[in-house]
């Protein structure tokens, strides 16, 4: 399979279960999985883990984790037919008394929204296919006019457009599936509608109160995140462009310069970023994606994301490996156009931290050579992560002893995480070693150039403080 640098994050869920057909997707693509606590019981999400995890080892290669939080979603109750159909011009209302719903008016899941919203305030109902407007507040109930109709049906979300509500962003809920999270070894949780850098660090917090190592990603979908974007971006591992529902709160128009702003952002602070929402949404009943859906793939991919995520598509679709092998040749075709000069603009900064200015020095030195690869001897990651950021043109091989830092770099750009046995052994034997992975693996082959970035003293804790150049096979001749 051509190497892919974009990470390909697929949504786990009734059409992609069986182990017959998560070891297809992993094959064509997938490198991290996500487990969305919206749906499916704790024991549904244990077990796939633990499938994936089973496939990942038979297939000799990593595969991530994600855990995705439900958060507080504000919700309808349910209807007591299921769904009703609403007209333009109906007055109906949202109560937070209401047990079963009908033609009229509905219950709430957030009790507290009839305080929370104002006359005139527009509402949008499930992903806002359905508008409505705020007349009055009396009690509990929420009266509205509905501007845009259309069927509405049991649990479906409301957002209040340029956002505003107040719910916390770790719910009751949450805190119990991040102790699962914990359980199951997730490399990825996901936090989701942060309002702050405060609610990702509470989440950071609870999972290592849990005993958990798990990195934290904080998916944008709020307005009041935008706000704060710079500071969220900076206490998490890594973000993800939920388009969904921050599309329905600042505004769809809006979410194309988000997305780049987001990417960009991310970048620049060294953090991951996701780009999720719709991507393919087509293939969930048809085997090819739309001219649209490629060119939203690609454009991803060309402003840099690390990776894409499929959700329906391969969670529920028709077509979760026809989705999968679609972004894969879609991400491989935009990336023979993916130009970056972050090298260059490298080269007038001032570096505080060694392991970066390795990076940075390893990417110049790849640029005017005929490198065939980067390989970086990590313990924690933490290299591998610096070169994926300074944009290297050639594949970044990651060697580490670590399965569950080699797991976690699944999500990194351009990353190529494979196993390497290194305590006790001086230079010369890690070298050996690194050629031995790299030519078992065919990526290599004898008078290929390669740079090795690694720390010293060997075995022992600290970042990457050197850079060695190496041609595969000399080593084997002078010994």
């Amino acid at each position: 399979m051509t190497l892919r640098k974009t990470k390909i994050v697929a949504t786990l869920g009734p059409s992609s279960t069986s182990e017959e057909m998560l070891a297809r997707m992993i094959t064509a693509g997938v490198n991290v999985v996500r487990l969305n606590f919206s749906h499916g019981s704790v024991e549904d999400h244990i077990k796939r883990a633990q499938i994936v995890r089973n496939i990942a080892v038979k297939l000799g290669r990593p595969v991530g984790v994600l855990c995705d939080l439900q958060g507080p979603k504000i919700r309808i109750g349910k209807f007591e037919l299921g769904k009703v159909t609403l007209k333009t011009g109906d007055i109906f209302i949202l109560d937070a008394d209401c047990e079963l719903g009908d033609q009229y008016h509905v219950g709430l899941d957030y009790k507290t929204l009839p305080q929370e919203v104002s006359e005139n305030a527009i509402l949008l109902l499930d992903d806002g296919r359905i508008t409505m407007q705020v007349d009055r507040i009396k009690g509990n109930q929420i009266h509205c006019v509905v501007l845009s109709g259309g069927v509405l049906s049991n649990n479906k979300g409301i957002n209040r457009q340029g956002g505003g509500l107040s719910a916390e962003a770790l719910t009751k809920k949450d805190r119990e599936d991040i102790k699962t999270a914990v359980a199951l070894e997730a490399d990825y949780i996901a936090i989701s509608f942060p309002k702050s850098a405060l609610d990702v660090e509470l989440a950071r917090t609870l999972v290592r109160k849990a005993g958990g190592t798990a990195s934290i990603i904080a998916k944008i979908e709020r307005a009041e995140a935008i706000n704060d974007l710079e500071a969220i971006i900076d206490a998490s591992d890594a973000i993800m462009v939920a388009r969904g529902d921050l599309g329905v709160e600042v505004g769809d128009a809006a979410v194309p310069g988000l997305q780049k702003r987001m990417i960009r952002m991310a970048r620049a602070q060294n953090k991951l970023v996701i780009t999720a929402t719709q991507m393919m949404e087509s293939m969930i009943t048809s085997p090819i994606p739309t001219r649209a859906e490629v060119s939203d793939v690609a454009n991803a991919v060309l402003d840099g994301t690390d990776a894409v995520m499929l959700s329906a598509e391969t969670a529920s679709g028709q077509y979760p490996l026809e989705t999968v092998e679609a972004v894969h040749r879609v991400a491989i075709e935009a990336e023979k156009e993916y130009f970056s000069q972050h090298h260059a603009q490298k080269l007038d900064q001032v570096f505080i931290k060694t392991d970066e200015a390795v990076a940075a020095a390893a990417i110049y030195t790849a640029q005017h050579l005929k490198v065939k690869a980067i390989a970086a001897l990590t313990q924690s990651g933490n290299a591998a992560q610096w070169l994926s950021r300074a944009d290297a043109e050639v594949p970044i091989y990651a060697l580490s002893p670590d399965k569950l830092a080699r797991r976690k770099l699944t999500l990194h750009r351009g990353v190529y995480p494979y196993p390497i046995e290194q305590a006790g052994k001086n230079r010369d034997e890690i070298i050996a070693e690194m050629e031995q992975v790299l030519l078992r693996q065919c990526v290599v082959s004898d008078g290929d150039t390669v740079l090795l970035t690694f720390g010293e003293p060997i075995g022992h804790p600290g970042g990457t403080n050197t850079l060695k150049i190496i041609k595969i096979g000399e080593h084997r001749k002078d010994t």
